[in-house]
This record gives structure tokens, sequence and C-alpha cells, in this order.
């Protein structure tokens, strides 16, 4: 496996942060060492959150290049409150989105967020709060959304809020130093989110009406003018467009829509309203944010995952920098994700499907790279193996492509398990995956099929999920793994599936409609009961009328499509996980399946994650989640020791 190769010497900054004494643990059950690495303005410092196995704690720290010293400023477990993300406004201040758990009078739970601003060169550690409310009565869900960071300006960011009326926000320009705010735009009604062009004018409002989900973009020349229509569509029953934002030049604007069955890039000219197309590819949509040159101000592309360096330029000199980096680091997916103001630092990502995720400091002048960060330290003295991209065909003639990962070890028919994504609008990538590493470092082939539905291939293919949980959707899994037997890769004797969240109910699914196919199933926070998933989902703004389209109105089609209403078909023995605070699927969903199990003398364990989320964010959880997939993994597909 290709460790690192570097232009000049290389210096570990935090080794100490990266390589710490913990207990033993497999090198994939951690959470990642080091993420969220974010560059300042004049790249005198680095910001970072260590997630410490030693101590379950993910701590925000500061690390001075200048004088070498390492400065810690916030810390959290994970639990009840968890650090969002970060982002430098000036040199010496930080912003925090910080994320805590709230629950209502009646037991349900949600998130809401706040913005913090810290001064990482005072002497005592102080965050200030944005936004002080009038409302004694009402506290907004989220108060991290930023409009424009006003680069210009140091003491203010512009931010939305629904500090009077909910899900009515406003626009203000908030004192980073004091947390207090003035509003600059009223709130119009059912505008739901704000988009600011490059020199901080508000002239684009998202509105959303969930009674009949329809969306309308509402614009505006400039500040003095009424905001009139610029795109409208129904959420539920046409094509999306998606306003992406402005060019250095405020009369151009940057959009989404569909050409066809395929998302592309667009640019209106504000003037004539003429659009130009800037990006279509024949087999995928275009998806991803727009990249914004610090230097210049000037979208100079956008992030798309089928273009070269997962970048698509609008000036084909920027993939000279890539290309660069390509020669320095070759045969991995390197991305920039940081840069300074200037652009002559920067911060680069560099993994491959079976080396993880690594960080760089680059200097653009003295053509350097220096080692800052790893992800899964322990994971890299590992020979892993790289991911291959397949197709097949499915009952019904549909192509299906999927990811398709051999071990090192053994010989084919492998033990193998099947482990669709969750989602389901969602898709699966090349790159490092640390469940899919640790699989076949146990020497077990892992097939990652993108099924109808996952996002990505095509308005058709996408929306194939709609009232079809369990059904074609269910079968593109199974005609995936007759695939692995036709090809002799799969051994018949030895198959699993294991996935989470809609992964999940996909494995249990499977062994409801195809009791004989599987050797064992593991779902994560899956979902057993598609009638109760609909009542969990109408609790939210609009949610009611999302899940009718999504998950099917029938409720008698809804109950044959749910795994727990066909548990006397069952003989896969079950290894079913859920955190108990998992705010996206309800830990009643997994509860009540094990309780019906049960009470059927099926073979299963049940493991409860105390205080888990969705997401395995708690070190201790995510420990446990591996321990019991490891022994339930071994004990009915067995291990490959040779090498």
């Amino acid at each position: 496996m290709l460790k690192h190769i570097f232009l000049t010497s290389v210096l570990f900054f935090f080794a100490s942060a990266v390589f710490g004494s913990e207990a033993d643990y497999s090198p994939f059950s951690r959470l990642p060492a080091n993420q969220d690495i974010e560059l300042s303005p004049k790249a005198t410092q680095i910001a970072f959150v260590e997630n410490s196995v030693a101590h379950e704690a993910a701590i925000l720290k500061v690390f001075n290049l200048k004088t070498q010293k390492m400065r810690a400023l916030l810390n959290s477990d994970n639990k009840r409150v968890k650090i969002n993300w970060v982002h430098w406004k000036t040199e010496e201040i930080l912003m925090v989105s910080v994320r805590y758990e709230s629950k209502r009078p009646n037991g349900h739970r949600f998130y809401q967020s706040r913005l913090y601003s810290i001064d990482t060169t005072a002497k005592k550690i102080k965050k200030v709060e944005m936004f002080r409310t009038s409302n004694p009565d009402y506290s907004p869900q989220f108060r991290d959304e930023v409009v424009h960071w006003l680069p210009d300006n140091p003491k203010y960011i512009l931010m939305q809020a629904d500090l009077d009326w909910p899900q009515r926000p406003d626009v203000y320009r908030v004192n980073i130093k004091t947390g207090k705010q003035i509003r600059v735009v009223k709130e119009r009604t059912k505008i739901r989110h704000w988009i600011a062009d490059r020199q901080a004018k508000v002239r684009v409002g998202y509105a959303r009406d969930y009674d009949n989900e329809k969306i309308v973009y509402w614009y505006r020349d400039n500040e003095d003018e009424r905001f009139t229509r610029l795109f409208e569509y129904n959420n539920l029953t046409d094509k999306p467009i998606r306003v992406l934002g402005f060019d250095a030049n405020p009369n151009e604007l940057y959009y989404t829509k569909y050409d066809g069955n395929f998302n592309a890039l667009y640019k209106m000219d504000m003037t004539t309203r003429k659009s130009t197309l800037l990006l279509k590819h024949e087999k995928y949509d275009v998806s991803g944010s727009l990249i914004v040159s610090k230097a210049t101000n000037d979208v100079i592309g956008i992030r798309d995952s089928h273009s070269p360096f997962a970048r698509f330029y609008f000036d084909n000199t920027h993939y000279e920098f890539h290309r660069k980096l390509e020669k320095s680091i070759p045969e991995h997916y390197n991305s920039l994700v940081s840069f300074s103001d200037d652009e002559q630092m920067y911060i680069m990502k560099s993994q491959s499907d079976n080396s993880p995720p690594f960080y760089y400091l680059g200097d653009r002048q003295k053509n350097q790279l220096q080692g800052l960060l790893a992800t899964y330290p322990e994971a890299e003295k590992l020979d892993l193996p790289k991911h291959k991209k397949i197709t097949y065909r499915t009952r019904d003639g549909l192509e299906i492509e999927a990811y398709l990962t051999l071990p090192s070890k053994g010989s084919a028919p492998y033990p193998t398990v099947i482990h669709p994504h969750g989602g389901p609008g969602v898709r699966d990538y090349r790159g490092f995956d640390s469940w899919v590493s640790y699989m076949v470092n146990k020497g077990y082939a892992v097939l990652r099929p993108n099924f109808r539905g996952s996002s990505g291939f095509g308005y058709e293919f996408s929306s194939a999920q709609y009232g079809r949980w369990g059904l074609e959707m269910q079968d593109d899994l199974t005609d995936g793994l007759q695939y692995l037997f036709d090809e002799g890769i799969a051994d018949k004797n030895r198959i699993c599936i294991f996935g989470a969240s809609y992964g999940g109910y996909a494995a249990m699914m499977a062994t409801v409609k195809t009791p004989d196919l599987y050797t064992c199933a593991v779902s994560f926070a899956g979902v057993s009961d598609l009638n109760l998933l609909k009542k969990a989902e109408s609790r939210w703004v609009g949610g009611e009328k999302i899940a009718d389209v999504q998950i099917g109105e029938k409720s008698s089609d809804v109950k044959s499509r749910s795994p727990i209403n066909g548990v006397d078909k069952i003989i896969t023995p079950l290894l079913i996980m859920h955190g108990s605070d998992d705010i996206a699927v309800k830990v009643r969903q997994s509860r009540r399946f094990a309780k019906k199990l049960k009470s059927s003398n099926k073979d299963f364990k049940y493991v409860e994650l105390e205080q888990g989320d969705h997401h395995l964010s708690i070190q201790g959880n995510r420990s446990l989640f591996f321990k019991e997939l490891d022994l339930f993994l071994t004990k009915h597909l067995g291990e490959i020791n040779e090498q």
C-alpha cells in the first residue's frame, strides 16, 4: 500500500495528538482522529477537532504555526453537545457552530444550533454567542446560519434567524465581539433561506409553502427594489431547481436544473435573464457547491464528483495545480479543503481506496507539502485492497453501478457482505471507507450497490424510490448478489447483509423477502415499521406530505413492506443495534422489532447504545458497535487469517 510521498521533508506537527497511548481497539472502530481542519486567513494558525479515544471527547484545538504551540478551546463528549463546524473570521477570531440536543415536553427530541466567536489569542477563553432574542416565549432552533461572512469587515457577519416568527427568518448584521444584531432585511412570508451576492447584498429568497409544497425563488436586482419571482416549481411533482449563488460580477447567477433527465449547471445574465449551459454529463447529475477564489472573489468552478479531480473549473489553468499535486501523491484523491486569503498556503486532504485521509499543509511559493494530521493512523499500517467499480443488470433490465471490494487474502468464492447505503437518496463513492476496510481486512468481499433511488444517476433513477421501498429497490440488492454468484465471487453458504438507516431497513427486509439467501443480517438504526416512520415524520413541518410521496400513502401497502410485519418468515440470524437517543430514526423502530423477534423465538441479538445518535458520534458506542459486529460476523462468516 502506498504510504506518503512528499515534495520535501515531512513535519508531524501534531504527533502527540495523533498517536496517543489509547487502549487497544480496532483500527476502524474509532472516530476520525482529526477532522474539520481550517487554515486561518494569513496562514498563521490551524484549527481542527481532535477525537480522543482515551478521553472519549471531541476537542477543538488551535495550533500556531509560528510559535509551534497548541491550545485547546472547547471540548465535548459528543452526547448532548457536539461541535458542528468552525470558520476563521479573522486571523484571531474563530467562529464555532455547536449543536445541542433538546426535548419538548411531549418527549420529541430535536437539535438546536448556536454560533459562537472565540478570540484565540486571549489569555482566557471566552465564547460570545451570536444573537440576542427579545421573545421570551420562543427560541429559534437554528442560530448558526451565515448569509455572508463579510471578509472585509472584521467586526460583523450577516446571519439569518427567525427570532420573532417561527420559520420566517430576518437577516441581521451581527457584531461578532458582542453578539448583538441589527436587522437589515425583514422577513417575507414563507421565505426560509436568504442568499446574498458576493458584495453582501441580499438578493434572493428561497420560499417554501409546506401546505402545497410550492417552491419559489424570489429575486431583486438591488436592495431598493421589490422581489419578483425568478423560479417556481412543486417540490413533490416537479424537477427541482437550486440557486447556488452569484459571481463576483453581481449580474451573473449560477444555478442547477434538469436538462432532460440529468441535472446540469447554468449561468444566468440577470439583465437579459438568458441562461448559458456550463456543465452536463451524459450519465450523471451535476451536484455540488460553487468554488470561489479567496484571492479574486470570483466563482471559478463547481465541486463535481464526475469531473477531473472532482472539480469542474471554468478556466483550464486551475487544473494545472491539481496535476502537480497528483504527481506529488499519485494514485490518491487529493482535495483542497482550506486556503489562506492570498491562496498561497492551503490544506489538502489526500486519500485512496486503501489508505485513510491524511491532511497536509501546502506552500505554493516554496512548492512544499508538510504532513499534518492523520484520520485513522492505525489503519495506515494495514494492507488494504482497492475498490472496483462494476455494473450489473437487474431482472427488469436496469443497469446498476456498484463498488466491489475483494480482500487481499483468501480466494474466491469469498464470504461476502452486501452493504447497502443509507438515505436512500444518497450514493456510494470511491475512497476510503472505515466499515468496508474493516470487513475486507477480515477476508470478506463487500458489494455496495447504488440501487435505484440513489442520487446522482438522473431524475428517473432517483425518483424510483418513491413508494417502492422493499420492492424493486430491494430486488436490486438481490440481483447484485446474484451477479457475484454468477461470477464465482461469493460463497453461497456465507452471505451477510449489513446496513445502517435505510440500509438497516434493507437488511431487515432481506430476511423477510429472501429468507433463504442470507447467512446473517445486521441492522444499525434501521427502519422496521414504515407506518411508524411516517408518523414520526409528520411531526416535522411538511413531513407528512413528503413521507406520503417517498414511502407511500396507503397504510395497507406500507404495512406489507414493513419488516416488522413479516417476522414469521425470518429464518436468518439477526444483529440489531440502535442508539437510544437517535433523532433521525427513533429507537422504538428497533425495540419493537426486537420484541416481536423475541416473541416469535427468532435467532437475534439486540444491542441498544446508551445516549447514542444516528451517526455513532460517541466513541464508546462506536467501540461497542464494532465489538458486537465483529463477534457476530466472525460467528456466521468466519475469518480469513492467511495472507
